[in-house]
């Protein structure tokens, strides 16, 4: 699981998570299975005989009898499964109501998207659930039909009404995200985001799993329905924006420490486990093993298949190398379209994923997202140093974009990656690590998603089969590493996708250890973000909402995601221990709790680094 929100198509993947939905058959007189976990969920197959950016573009005939099949299936799970997750059901329900406004129920549609407003857990995501969805509903109920003057005046006027009875300090995060959805989706993009991520799955297994028929629904549904009233939309938005654009309160300032050399502190190792760090960056501020051997003097690397290596950064190759100044442009323009600058930058995004043919623009977008996962390290790096002379980086690095890899996993490869975590959780031990941070997340659906395609099996039940035996090895990989270094904090991301850690089995964000804390991301408020996953392995909360670091070669970018929020953790750690080095991962710990504020509902715990310090002082006078 990528845990960067900052990739090629994340504004797209936001928009279809927004206006998603499907429906079908029921499973009366039978007992109800209980979901605990993702993984209990079943498994289906939909054949394609088409690449499936080729079907996203058949007649209504033939890709609503698909869109049928997709909602018989949601619904045999709906009737089938008492499922306590939220999250899920959200996305159960998105789907059937997709497949009820392609189908002609409008009304239908619109009952379920209050079903999925009302599973909301968020006060923003409750506000805001299926605006745009819900205003095509009501026009296609009102008017008849699903396009032309009339159709898109009553859009106009049930949008408007929607988003303009909005409270400003809530919503604005998603609104501004809204905005860059309307700008960005194009047919283009759409098939290009079909052609990257399921033609490779067609091609293989011969169809697509529940997740990725869902997906192409809800790109059905962008394509036919909102595509055409973007420019309606986006003037809406961008007229609600100007009259309520009033900048949040930033708290994080007031809370912030930056320690000096004065305080006479003990410099403390901080571990980047991640995709690498440009190390040239941190010149002062790096550990240099006396005794390197065959790696880095500043850590370990890992190539994809888990052979040990010497460097800090991932290798380019002559392609990527040449295409990593675009990536930066439209990285940057992606956040300047967000925050509504009009600048070059915004421009040629705006251009590049809205025009280019998608025939280009597939390898493009695969392009940007492992760029986006090489730069992922160092700008994470930058945030777990800020403000502390006495860190040091140690760098431990791996691709971690599974569902990416070119080829299928085997257990042999499970195990041998198994192998290099202990070796590095060793290696943290043994070089007294203090801190070690991982902005990255795995579970058994990413590994299905990589299987779906690299293997030519054609039973999802058999491939889920094969992704949980590949995912046990896995898990206990990273379970091992963080034991093997019990004197070493470590620090990961709750992850981004509004779910349950816990009942994703995200790894490491679901484990339950004394030294491993989980960190959730609000913004610059302390308002909760509406990508931050939770659970009760969630227990501290901080700004990962367009945080500034750097990116390799020197380039700064504000990037959002719970991977800018856990670095935040790991800082604060990295300076109670400079200021403490006998602290142990539990003490520290514990006084970052105690340092923190509970929200009113008791949902957040914000860290607060002054008070957390303070307390360590007081302890620290007391003795």
């Amino acid at each position: 699981m990528r845990s960067m929100r900052v990739n090629s198509s994340v504004f797209l993947c936001a928009f279809l998570c927004a206006v998603a939905a499907a429906g079908a058959s029921s499973c009366m007189g039978q007992a109800k299975k209980t979901v605990n976990t993702e993984a209990d969920l079943p498994r289906f197959n939909f054949p394609l005989a088409m690449p499936a950016s080729q079907f996203l573009l058949t007649d209504d005939a033939t890709f609503n009898a698909f869109a049928k099949q997709v909602a018989s299936a949601v619904n045999s799970i709906l009737s089938g499964y008492t499922i306590a997750d939220k999250e899920t059901l959200r996305d159960l329900l998105a789907t059937r109501a997709d497949v009820e406004l392609l189908s002609g129920d409008a009304k239908g549609s619109v009952a379920t998207l209050d079903q999925v407003r009302d599973l909301q857990e968020k006060e923003a995501s409750k506000l805001t659930s299926g605006l745009t969805m819900r205003a095509l509903a009501q026009a296609d109920a009102e008017t008849g039909a699903d396009g032309g003057p009339a159709f898109e005046a009553a859009f106009q006027k049930h949008f408007a009404a929607a988003v303009n009875a909005l409270p400003w300090a809530p919503v604005q995060n998603i609104v501004k995200e809204m905005r860059t959805g309307f700008q960005l989706s194009s047919d283009s993009l759409l098939e290009g985001d079909a052609k990257e991520n399921l033609d490779p799955v067609v091609a293989k297994t011969g169809g697509l799993d529940l997740p990725g028929a869902q997906m192409l629904v809800g790109m059905r549904v962008v394509r036919d329905l909102q595509i055409p009233v973007d420019k309606t939309a986006l003037g809406v938005v961008n007229a609600y924006i100007s009259g309520h654009d009033v900048k949040k309160p930033d708290i994080w300032a007031a809370r912030d420490v930056t320690l000096t050399p004065e305080e006479k502190l003990t410099p403390v190792r901080i571990a980047i486990f991640d995709s690498g760090v440009d190390t040239s960056l941190y010149p002062d501020q790096l550990f240099t093993d006396p005794d390197p051997g065959e790696h880095s003097p500043h850590g370990l690397a890992y190539d994809m298949q888990g052979n040990l290596y010497n460097g800090d950064l991932q290798p380019l190759t002559a392609e990527q190398k040449e295409a990593y100044p675009q990536f930066l442009a439209v990285s940057q323009g992606l956040e300047d379209l967000e925050n509504g600058i009009d600048s070059a930058d915004a421009a040629e995004a705006r251009k590049t994923l809205t025009a280019m043919p998608p025939d280009q623009l597939a390898p493009f977008l695969k392009t940007m997202d492992f760029l986006g996962q090489y730069a992922h390290g160092t700008h994470v790096a930058g945030i777990a140093v800020r403000g502390n002379p006495a860190a040091r980086l140690v760098v431990a690095q791996f691709n971690d974009s599974l569902a990416d890899l070119p080829f299928e996993p085997t257990l042999a490869w499970a195990e041998k990656f198994k192998a290099d975590f202990k070796t590095v959780g060793e290696y943290f031990r043994d070089h007294d690590v203090r801190v070690v941070n991982m902005s990255w997340g795995d579970s058994q659906t990413e590994i299905e998603e990589w299987l779906d395609k690299t293997s030519t099996e054609k039973d999802p039940e058999k491939r889920k089969a094969m992704a949980g035996a590949l995912y046990k090895v896995w898990r206990d990989g990273v379970e091992e590493a963080i034991k093997a270094a019990p004197n070493t904090l470590w620090v990961c991301a709750a992850g981004n996708s509004d779910s349950n850690a816990s009942f994703l089995g995200d790894v490491p964000a679901s484990l339950e250890l004394p030294n491993l804390v989980s960190v959730g991301a609000v913004d610059i408020a302390g308002d909760e973000t509406s990508f931050t996953s939770y659970g009760k392995t969630v227990v501290l909360d901080v700004d990962g909402y367009e945080v500034e670091s750097n990116l390799p070669g020197g380039t700064r970018q504000r990037w959002s995601g719970t991977s800018m929020a856990s670095p935040n953790v790991a800082n604060l750690a990295g300076k109670l221990f400079a200021l403490d080095p006998k602290l142990t991962p539990e003490q520290t710990l514990a006084l970052m709790e105690l340092g923190a504020t509970a929200s009113a509902d008791g949902r957040l715990h914000l860290i607060d680094p002054k008070a957390s310090v303070a307390l360590l002082e007081k302890q620290m006078a007391e003795q």
